[in-house]
């Protein structure tokens, strides 16, 4: 599948217009159920998807953590933001490390799975990096049956060198209500300069009983959670699932 610009030449943007100080609640939430689950001790964890590792950035001191990312500009990010956690380059369908751990998580970057195969294809992955009683957590940004778009999104971000105006246009491409695209535009104000990149990416879109079909198919038990949404309507949704102890 073809890399976003984001994850690729304009990776440099990603700290800027996602800030790792804005995940630190949704990571709260996500080590409150991690512990919840698995009890207070500090779990071996794998995040697949990483990007930046902004969400793990908060998660670090909790558990021992390992990161897995297809892209190599987005790794360089996680591993300077996150120097003590093990970094692998692969694509969460198919990464295979032969190491089990407590829990999977995979955040956002789970839109990335196109079809119903990727998705449980990734879902195959975890199992396989996965104890028995390990749990498995997926946060997607979008169920198919909440999605009405399209929608239009407008922020700003920057540091005291650059500022950068976001507009994300989200709709359904060619009336298809099983993948959703975003245009990208980036205004970026630099050295008293201004420059307009745009970007275009791709994701799946599922419904909630689709996603529990292949918990089931995969072998895992699955419970649903309620996360609180973000900013815009999307998240909001999360499902755990639970390996058999035997």
């Amino acid at each position: 599948m073809d890399q976003p610009r984001l994850y690729n030449e304009l990776a440099y943007l990603w700290p800027i217009i996602s800030p790792p100080g804005e995940y630190a609640g949704e990571a709260a939430e996500w080590r409150r159920i991690i512990k919840g689950k698995l009890g207070p001790a500090r779990h071996s964890i794998l995040e697949l998807g990483v990007g930046g590792g902004h969400i793990l950035s908060h998660l670090t001191q909790a558990f021992q953590a390992t990161a897995v990312d297809i892209s190599t500009p987005m790794l360089e990010l996680s591993r300077r933001l996150n120097p003590d956690v093990t970094h692998h380059q692969g694509d969460m369908r198919t990464v295979r490390m032969g190491i089990l751990f407590d829990a999977v998580l995979i955040h956002d970057a789970i839109g990335h799975m196109l079809t119903e195969a990727d998705l449980k294809a990734a879902m195959v992955t975890a199992k396989a990096h996965l104890r028995p009683g390990g749990i498995l957590l997926i946060a997607p940004e979008w169920l198919r049956e909440e999605f009405a778009g399209p929608i239009l999104f407008i922020w700003t971000r920057g540091n005291q060198d650059i500022k950068v105006t976001i507009q994300e246009y989200l709709y359904y491409p060619d009336h298809d209500d099983s993948q959703i695209e975003s245009i990208y535009s980036y205004m970026i104000e630099e050295q008293g300069k201004v420059s307009i990149e745009r970007d275009v990416h791709v994701n799946g879109l599922f419904s909630g009983s689709m996603w529990s079909e292949l918990f089931e198919q995969v072998g895992f038990s699955l419970e649903r959670v309620s996360l609180p949404g973000n900013e815009g309507g999307y998240g909001g949704n999360m499902f755990i699932g639970t390996l058999p102890t035997d």
